[in-house]
């Protein structure tokens, strides 16, 4: 990591190779419509790593390893909402318990086509889907733990009853949803790589990116791209 300016993406430092095991998992983050182009809350170029990531799901099902799958599920009214806030605008910066840093357009309703996942993302590869955002006054990022940060989500025991010790992380966004989870992975235990390559990024606020890969880094996480993922009989 460069020491006088903040983390870019070219300032990565990726791991060589990695070779799977039956105790490792593939976290998919939130492939839905509305973080796609044309969604409420589009995250440029988000539909462009569902190929990829389709592929990767693939390759941990023929290693035995365990797939799951992220959604946002949020009430309508949901408290995250800028149309919640008198006055508010989306994007506008917004703090408060279990909320923030900005408010968001109305998004990932629950029953609404923008909650599904895009058509195109093969579920039939995941063992489970976890929801999260169904508290009305509690945002949640992570696929582990809402923004309160005391509400699990079931996924770190859904994990340890699979005896899964090394998490790899892919979806959207980098700079929120990705970035959450694998912080909260570490913090429960986890070896836990990043796939840059298989995310996109909000880069809401400005500085979003480099913060959210300055903490993974500092962190322990580790990144690597999708094509130095295989089998061992690869």
């Amino acid at each position: 990591m460069m020491e006088d300016r903040s983390m870019e993406y070219q300032d990565i430092p990726y791991e060589i190779s990695a070779t799977l095991r039956g105790d490792d998992a593939l976290i998919v983050v939130d492939l839905q419509y509305d973080f796609m182009p044309g969604g409420a809350l589009p995250v440029e170029d988000g539909d462009v790593t569902i190929s990829g990531i389709n592929t990767l799901m693939q390759l941990f099902h023929q290693s035995g390893a365990t797939v799951v799958l992220t959604q946002d599920w949020h009430p309508a009214g949901h408290h995250s909402f800028a149309s919640s806030h008198e006055g508010k605008n989306p994007y506008d910066l917004y703090d408060a318990p279990g909320l923030g840093p900005v408010l968001w357009p109305d998004h990932c309703v629950q029953g609404t086509h923008g909650a599904d996942f895009h058509r195109a993302v093969n579920t039939r590869l995941a063992h489970a889907t976890i929801r999260k955002g169904y508290h009305m006054d509690i945002d949640s990022y992570s696929g582990f733990l809402e923004n309160d940060k005391q509400t699990r989500t079931g996924l770190d025991g859904y994990l340890k009853d699979r005896n899964v010790r090394r998490i790899f992380v892919c979806g959207l966004a980098l700079d929120y949803c990705v970035f959450f989870s694998a912080v909260d992975a570490l913090d429960n235990g986890y070896e836990v790589y990043v796939v840059p390559d298989l995310t996109k990024a909000v880069a809401s606020p400005e500085d979003s990116v480099s913060r959210a890969l300055e903490t993974l880094f500092s962190s322990g996480a580790k990144f690597i791209e999708a094509g130095a993922i295989h089998t061992e009989s690869a």
